[in-house]
């Protein structure tokens, strides 16, 4: 079988994926603000202006505008280039020195290579969650950041909470793309060797990975979506100068953060 170059790897991968987030990203605006909504308060006990997908996307439409699905797309492009520009470049290198051959390789790799992409690109992944977030104040869940742009929010982050303050989070985002990218890169080719055996489509035609992509994309939803909740929950918090929840949801009934 031929191979590809890490280098080759890099740039497909992060150019497809950047091309992908074009049309994902409103999906990304109406998940994190659905995980976001009755954050540790009680079933009933909350405001639900988020109710289903469809419902969820005509809401931050009336809010926000057509163009409010599009919130965070910078932010979103650029973690996805950096994320997965280290991603298949790692993987491409492992594979490169048979490792993806080994017994279990393949998820070992996936998830190293994974993990290593959510730690470079988690910054724009923070500033990307906090600015999907905001809205007007009758939709608002979560806290609200108020930033302008990723540069002012990059600004802001790094003047109030230094620069340990641009990977605060960092800690749920690396075991979410973890299992993310160890299912997607174990199961993908699986998945595309099975549309091919069942011969629904020409052996050659794009169609075939992009049917397999999609298969593989269910397991990937499955095992990340809890990750997911807690990524975006920690990305979206506010902190003190100390990295420290300030909000009294933070802490339970009766205690207070000295304790």
């Amino acid at each position: 079988m031929e191979t590809v170059a890490p280098a080759v790897d890099l740039v497909l991968g992060a150019s497809a994926c950047c091309l992908a987030c074009v049309f994902t990203n409103p999906l990304e605006v109406v998940k994190t603000r659905m995980q976001l909504q009755g954050e540790l308060q009680a079933p009933g006990t909350y405001h639900r202006p988020y109710r289903g997908l469809v419902a969820s996307t005509v809401a931050v439409a009336r809010a926000d505008g057509w163009w409010g699905l599009q919130k965070g797309l910078a932010a979103g492009l650029l973690y996805q280039g950096l994320m997965n520009s280290v991603r298949f470049y790692c993987y491409g290198l492992a594979g490169q020195a048979g490792l993806t051959q080994r017994p279990g390789g393949t998820v070992v790799a996936g998830a190293v290579a994974g993990a290593l992409g959510a730690f470079v690109a988690s910054p724009a992944y923070l500033v990307k969650t906090q600015l999907q977030a905001q809205t007007v104040a009758a939709m608002a869940v979560g806290h609200q950041h108020h930033h302008q742009s990723i540069l002012g929010a990059l600004e802001t982050i790094w003047r109030q909470q230094g620069l340990a303050g641009l990977w605060r989070g960092v800690g749920g985002a690396v075991p979410r793309v973890m299992v993310g990218s160890a299912a997607q890169l174990a199961t993908f080719t699986s998945a595309k060797a099975w549309v091919q055996d069942q011969q629904w489509l020409p052996e050659d035609s794009w169609l075939v990975a992009l049917t397999g992509g999609m298969i593989s994309s269910v397991a990937v939803a499955a095992v990340m979506t809890p990750f997911d909740v807690t990524s975006t929950r920690l990305y979206n918090q506010p902190v003190d100068g100390a990295g420290r929840c300030h909000l009294p949801l933070c802490f339970p009934a009766g205690e207070t953060e000295a304790e």
